[in-house]
């Protein structure tokens, strides 16, 4: 799951006018990939490229205790989620972005070999939907697009900026699905993380500073 993580996002900003804006939403949606690659850089979470080990995904996601784990993702919740409530003293609109960060490892689930965890230690588990390409890549531009379309309707951004967003989100998707594979993992590999998961954050809060300002 890639560009499919962001789809609560839009769900959570079409469904309640108290969410967090979504810029922020954005950035909840991916945190624990935000997390899970600064500590890959850091040595202390590791995976490495395994052409094989999934039909679409060559990434062997081996050690992420903290950030892939369901325990380890509702603590990143719950502090997202203090977070907004202390800015904003929302308890709604804490709870919402709470909620966004938990989604992505409910995601993950269903696409992932096993290799997420409850509590940082097996079982591990995984419903491999990246060896079944095509349930999963239906599937992740449904959900990513239909809430796209939701947010588009609820909210109505500019057309030029939700086109820009909507475009990139399929370009970066195209590269994840049939872009060449890394043969291993260097700092490069979280620093493209990095690049792709801040702009399409900035293009999404662009997006929405619009929206904002012409309701």
């Amino acid at each position: 799951m890639f560009i499919g993580h962001w789809a609560p996002a839009l769900a959570a900003a079409a469904a309640s006018p108290r969410a967090p804006k979504i810029g922020m939403l954005f950035l909840a949606a991916q945190l624990v990939d935000w997390a899970f690659f600064g500590l890959l850089l850091a040595g202390v979470e590791h995976m490495r490229f395994s052409p094989g080990i999934s039909v679409m995904n060559p990434m062997d996601l081996y050690h992420m205790p903290i950030t892939h784990s369901l325990l380890g993702s509702a603590a990143f919740a719950a502090g997202f989620a203090a977070l907004l409530w202390l800015g904003s003293k929302d308890r709604t609109l804490a709870l919402i972005g709470g909620a966004v960060v938990l989604s992505h490892w409910f995601l993950d689930l269903l696409v992932h070999v096993p290799d997420l965890t409850l509590a940082g230690s097996p079982p591990k588990l995984g419903l491999g939907l990246w060896n079944h390409p095509a349930i999963e890549m239906p599937l992740e531009l449904a959900i990513t697009l239909g809430a796209l379309w939701w947010y588009a309707k609820v909210r109505r951004p500019p057309r030029l900026r939700l086109g820009l967003l909507a475009a990139l989100l399929l370009a970066l998707q195209a590269f994840n699905w049939f872009g060449p594979v890394e043969p291993e993992v260097t700092a490069g590999t979280s620093l493209l993380a990095f690049f792709a998961y801040g702009l399409v954050t900035l293009a999404a809060w662009w997006m929405g500073k619009s929206e904002a300002a012409n309701r």
